[in-house]
């Protein structure tokens, strides 16, 4: 039995009648974490965050069972040693492939209850607004089109395993060191065409569960934010499930908390409990509000739990079946950026010699250490990626601190990789490293400095890149890294993002061709910093404009240095006959593509909409639809792409609702955002 929306509103009366005998603080106690009494691992090296899921609630005499998190998104975090790290879910937005995604989703929710946990929290659909958000690494990309797609995916996979799928963080949260005292603003039109519109699409695939922010939205607190969580979450979208408060200082005060919607103050009670049965009993929260929680919490969780047999799980946590989805997942992300002269891939005959230089060659390069940390049986750095895949070859390796050591191994290999980029030192959650340290003391948190390399891999880069002509940069990171200051120093360009525990061996392959890369950026990449919309990280105000990535170059007619969508292979692929078709419900996109290289290829056709003729603001164009499609050399296939005309929509704010224009839209399919590599057309729509 899958547990879909309908399936869990069947439970409603049912709830309804287990409440109704439920005192005041049995209710209440529904709506608290209790972490605080888990036991500590009999290990002190287990001893880390979520190292068990952490509970909720829970009635045994009434038979409700406890609320058990799991946190993510790149894997299942409770444990060590045993659950699957795949790829951070950057790099799974950079596969633009939604079957893979839902089949991760079905792993991770296999491995949640392996855990002995009912919900993953790991489905992060936040938009970067700049791509010095530190835990940009957590979401999908830039484009909101694409997140709700690759969102959705997650929720429907976690959810087919009846696990509990809870989004976040709702919303405006892509701030990383000001998140708790940050007060984000911008226009309607802004909130709900950029940063609502992926987590309604989510909410409609169904998930179980939201987690609202540290941040302000419109200076009210978004863990108490009526507006937020009860007009826009339950009563427009018709949210099914139940709000839970991001941890510890999610919930800042009682009353506003309760009455703005949050209904599960996590992962400890501190403002609900015996505060929030003072505040209804003194009428400053209604019963209501209590009812309508305690029956979310209870409906929910009854339904997921009952929708599941029990039966025995086929597999362990961090399998080997999971293991090669991880490894899958990270052959189709790892995008080739450039390939100048076509030096990848190397061919594997003709070295002797190789030389890996860099400090994150042979580093753990899996994500942040913050609370999206998998703690995996092994992981497989680029090092050891490499010296695997060479057996017989000599491989050098120098961390790139002394540059005349550097140039020596490059000048005397048959082929040099550098590993440049970040680690949870530089980007990612914030994190204290003792109760000592003073703001900005820890490790982790948004790019302060530089949307480029550090100072010294960038000079590495330009020094010793020109030693040897055969030479691919590998770039670890988790958003946009600046690259036209060396990237002329160097061959070839491949973004890792960090790759999961089998990162080493998917690059490995792809540096010797064993897997043609068909990775596509899935965020813009710009020559200069300043063509991104500025953001001061520490700060108390943060505005949100319109445009953003992509669509902000788009308008202000900027050229990338590689466009949103981009991405090369070791094939070469040519597209013909663009037709775009409206029909009442929906639009098709359809192209003919042939593999004109030598050897089989993976191509992401992309389709986007123009609103050159809109009377209103909107972008240049935005991405509407995508699809992988593999071809053999000289295959030819027609790719179709169907869009739901919702999808054309604008917000008008002036009715409160969506409006499809009445005009002539340009049709855009190819292989990325840039008009160079789209085939362009027109269709109508008839309102």
């Amino acid at each position: 039995m899958k547990c879909t929306k309908k399936y869990r509103l069947s439970y409603t009366e049912r709830a309804e009648k287990i409440v109704s005998k439920l005192s005041l603080e049995e209710k209440v106690s529904l709506m608290g974490g209790r972490s605080g009494q888990m036991e500590s691992p009999a290990n002190p090296q287990d001893d880390h965050y979520n190292y068990t899921p952490y509970p909720s609630g829970g009635i045994e005499r009434e038979g409700i069972p406890a609320m058990m998190f799991c946190d993510g998104p790149r894997g299942v975090v409770c444990g060590t040693g045993k659950t699957t790290c795949f790829p951070v879910s950057m790099l799974r937005g950079a596969t633009f492939d939604t079957e893979l995604e839902e089949e991760i989703g079905h792993a991770i929710g296999r491995e949640v209850k392996a855990c002995n946990g009912n919900l993953f929290a790991g489905v992060c659909i936040n938009l970067p607004y700049n791509p010095g958000w530190g835990r940009s690494q957590e979401t999908y990309g830039e484009d909101s089109f694409h997140l709700g797609e690759m969102g959705s995916a997650l929720v429907r996979g976690v959810q087919e395993e009846n696990v509990i799928a809870c989004i976040k963080h709702f919303a405006f949260n892509s701030m990383e060191n000001s998140r708790f005292k940050v007060n984000v603003s911008c226009d309607i039109r802004t909130e709900r065409e950029v940063y609502l519109r992926h987590f309604q699409k989510c909410v409609e695939a169904g998930a179980g569960a939201v987690m609202s922010s540290y941040n302000k939205y419109h200076h009210v607190f978004c863990g108490h934010n009526d507006y937020l969580l009860n007009q826009v979450l339950k009563e427009e979208w018709d949210f099914d499930g139940f709000v839970m408060s991001d941890f510890n200082w999610g919930v800042r005060d009682t009353v506003e908390a309760a009455n703005g919607g949050q209904m599960m103050e996590m992962c400890e009670t501190k403002y609900f409990g015996e505060r929030l049965v003072k505040a209804v009993e003194e009428g400053k929260v209604p019963m209501e509000r209590i009812d309508d929680a305690a029956v979310r919490i209870v409906r929910t969780l009854l339904a997921f739990t009952e929708a599941d047999p029990k039966k025995a799980l086929e597999e362990e946590p961090g399998c080997k079946e999971h293991i090669n989805l991880a490894l899958k997942c990270a052959r189709e992300g790892i995008t080739l950026i450039q390939n100048e002269g076509k030096v990848l891939p190397f061919h594997e005959e003709e070295i002797k010699t190789i030389a890996v230089i860099g400090r994150l060659a042979d580093e753990e390069v899996t994500g942040d250490h913050g609370s999206s940390r998998v703690f995996p049986a092994y992981v497989v750095t680029p090092l050891q990626g490499i010296r695997k895949r060479l057996p017989h070859a000599e491989v050098i390796y120098e961390d790139g601190s002394d540059l005349e050591k550097a140039k020596t191994a490059a000048g005397k290999a048959d082929a040099v990789v550098f590993v440049a980029g970040y680690d949870y030192n530089d980007e990612g959650e914030y994190v204290l490293k003792d109760e000592s340290d003073t703001e900005l003391g820890g490790y982790g948190g948004d790019r302060l400095d530089s949307l480029g390399l550090h100072r010294d891999e960038a000079e590495m880069l330009k020094q010793v890149g020109p030693c040897n002509s055969n030479s691919a940069v590998i770039l670890i990171g988790g958003n946009t890294i600046l690259m036209d200051e060396w990237r002329e120093a160097v061959g070839a360009v491949l973004m890792a993002y960090y790759p999961g525990m089998e990162g080493g061996t998917a690059l490995a392959e792809i540096l010797f061709g064993d897997i043609n890369p068909s990775g596509k950026l899935p965020f813009v990449l710009p020559y200069k910093e300043s063509d991104l919309p500025e953001v001061v990280w520490n700060t108390t105000e943060q505005w949100y404009d319109y445009y953003h990535g992509y669509t902000k170059l788009d308008k202000e007619k900027k050229e990338p240095l590689a466009p949103y969508g981009f991405g090369l292979s070791y094939t070469q692929f040519s597209l013909s006959e663009p037709f775009f078709m409206a029909e009442k419900d929906s639009v098709t996109a359809e192209c003919m593509i042939q593999n004109t290289g030598d050897r089989e290829g993976t191509e992401v056709i992309q389709f986007y909409a123009g609103f050159g003729a809109s009377m209103q603001e909107r972008p240049v164009k935005a991405l509407c639809g995508f699809r992988r499609v593999t071809l053999e050399p000289g295959e030819s296939k027609k790719v179709s792409i169907v869009c739901p005309v919702k999808e054309l929509a604008w917000y008008n704010p002036q009715t409160g609702d969506w409006e499809v224009e009445k005009m002539v839209y340009e049709g855009y399919i190819g292989t990325s955002s840039s008009e160079r590599d789209l085939l362009r057309g027109s269709f109508s729509i008839e309102v």
